[in-house]
């Protein structure tokens, strides 16, 4: 529980202030069992209706005092758990946005996910019963049975012998209730991938007529959450009846024996009712006390789950100041060497260098490792073996910050946000209209004044847009920083050839001092590339020009005659 006590600590004063009132609220009600005592026993038997309206008045005054006490509290309370609350869900997405990729791959998107909403919300319930009844319940337990033995000695013996086994089942019910909680979030993180799966391909599902499989496939991890969830349960709910039926049995000795020590004198029926009415007090603050420890047992599991992702490894943000050699090789890799899972190398021994205002073209099948050279390119992850340089500058020297805005990027699958389209194509940098209107052209996108110019409508993930609108809205945003290195990472495949043309013609224009670097299945796409490399099974088949890697790369060749026939015989 370090983590919720980190997060309350700022708002401690307004923490002390409202356990302050609850305490206060909370002994006001202790009084007011001892107060009817006192004048069924003491006040009654005088007939001095003076003194019973004012010891009437007194248990009104405590009536009130207690009333206000809690209510103030529990608006403190509430306030101190939303402001803990949300500076968690703050530091955590902006962790979430510093994971290494590798940490990210570790935790997985879904369970990112449900740290950020489930666990979040289970601490913000947590932080607030603490408070509110987590204060008094202790308070009312303790307090009654303080205030019993004052009343009863014999009678508060009774109560005491049972705190023992209460004690008990309160351990051992924890013990076991706390680990099946972690394992039912575990369970969620996995609903939260199918829906999330489900959601975002819910035309292709719907287009393959698999609608009935994937119901099939949600109510099996539908059922393990629910076995899960029933399991952790059926664990805590053997408290409350267990607990309920202590105290009872209780009960029944405190009117057997108390009737008996009426009768004898020993005590008067003033104390009996009193202490039934602390008894049934007594009771409810270890029912409560269940309640908080079912509450307990998951939200420690989720600020487990939340800290860990805190303490999670974040990017190196090395180097302090880039200075590039006008002098080196504008990219440069150097027998670079990369395994994601650092058994197999899924790129190996890759080395080429281009000057500046060079385009490299990057093709190989499905699998071969082109998307991987793009990542290692911006750090997303760290080579194993070899260097990446820049301007001479090993990519680990270079501040981050530095490094990512070199780049104008379009990944395979893109993002488009929900917004308008200057706001997806400026996102957050000091980009000036005419700017963007001058990347919309070079990009081809000119429907963008059909749709509103760059105040049009985005819906998410720019459903309204075609593919190739998409592709264009998102060629747009690369350009648009005037970057100095431009990854186009399968940009153009649903362009047609005549726009991708129209568009290698615009960027050949406009960008002649920018490298370029393109991944594309289309040999067409980077066959006129200053420096084609070819890849399979993450290693190189070969590298040089269009010309050069005819004559002397085999794959090269194949794919050149499937694809363009035998114009290149």
């Amino acid at each position: 529980m370090q983590l919720i006590l980190r997060y309350v600590k700022p708002y401690f004063s307004r923490l002390a202030g409202g356990m302050t009132c609850k305490f206060f609220g909370t002994i006001m009600d202790l009084f007011l069992p001892w107060l009817l005592a006192y004048v069924l026993d003491e006040i009654v038997p005088l007939k001095d209706a003076g003194q019973v309206y004012l010891y009437g008045g007194a248990m009104l005054l405590c009536s009130f005092f207690a009333w206000s006490g809690n209510i103030i509290a529990n608006r403190v309370a509430a306030s101190v758990a939303r402001d803990a609350t949300r500076r968690i869900r703050h530091d955590l997405f902006g962790k979430i946005t510093r994971l290494t990729s590798r940490e990210i791959d570790r935790f997985t998107i879904p369970s990112l996910i449900s740290r950020m909403t489930t666990d979040t919300f289970y601490i913000y319930r947590m932080i607030g019963m603490i408070q509110r009844i987590g204060i008094r319940a202790p308070i009312l337990l303790i307090g009654g049975i303080i205030v019993t033995m004052t009343l009863d000695s014999a009678l508060s013996a009774l109560l005491v012998a049972m705190l023992p086994f209460m004690g008990g089942i309160v351990w051992f019910i924890s013990r076991r209730g706390v680990p099946l909680y972690g394992a039912l979030q575990k369970q969620c993180d996995n609903l939260t991938r199918i829906v999330r799966e489900n959601l975002n391909g819910i035309r292709i599902i719907k287009a393959l007529s698999k609608t009935e499989d994937e119901k099939q496939r949600f109510a099996r991890v539908n059922e393990t959450v629910a076995a899960s969830e029933t399991k952790a349960a059926s664990v805590m709910a053997v408290n409350s009846p267990t607990m309920q039926f202590l105290l009872n049995m209780g009960l029944v000795l405190v009117v057997f024996v108390g009737a008996k020590r009426v009768d004898a004198g020993l005590t008067g029926a003033g104390n009996i009712i009193a202490f039934l009415s602390y008894f049934t007090i007594i009771l409810n603050a270890m029912l409560t006390i269940t309640r908080i420890l079912t509450m307990y047992s998951k939200a420690l599991a989720s600020s487990r789950r939340v800290e860990e992702v805190l303490n999670g490894a974040e990017e190196k943000r090395d180097g302090e100041e880039y200075l590039p050699d006008a002098q080196a090789p504008h990219v440069e890799f150097d027998h670079v060497t990369f395994s994601y899972n650092k058994k197999t190398p899924d790129v190996q021994d890759i080395s080429f260098s281009l000057k500046k205002g060079q385009r490299l073209g990057i093709l190989g099948p499905t699998g071969a490792g082109k998307s991987t050279l793009i990542k290692l390119l911006l750090r997303l992850y760290d080579v194993d073996e070899g260097a990446i340089r820049i301007g001479g500058t090993d990519v680990k020297d270079i501040p981050l910050e530095t490094l990512r805005r070199m780049f104008g990027i379009v990944f395979q699958n893109d993002a488009i946000f929900r917004g308008t389209i200057g706001e997806n194509i400026r996102l957050g940098r000091e980009i000036s209209v005419e700017e963007m209107e001058a990347a919309i052209a070079d990009a081809q996108a000119a429907f963008v004044s059909e749709k509103g110019g760059l105040e049009g409508e985005v819906v998410s993930r720019g459903q309204n847009f075609s593919g190739g609108q998409q592709q264009r809205l998102l060629l747009s945003r690369a350009l648009a920083g005037n970057p100095d290195i431009l990854i186009l990472d399968d940009a153009a495949s649903a362009l047609d050839f005549k726009t991708e043309a129209n568009l290698r013609a615009a960027l050949k224009k406009g960008y002649g001092d920018t490298t370029v670097i393109t991944i594309a299945q289309r040999i067409s796409a980077i066959m006129h590339s200053d420096v084609i490399l070819v890849l399979e099974d993450g290693q190189p088949m070969g590298v040089g020009t269009h010309e050069e890697l005819m004559e002397s790369c085999p794959l090269y060749r194949e794919i050149a005659q499937l694809q363009l026939g035998g114009e290149e015989e």
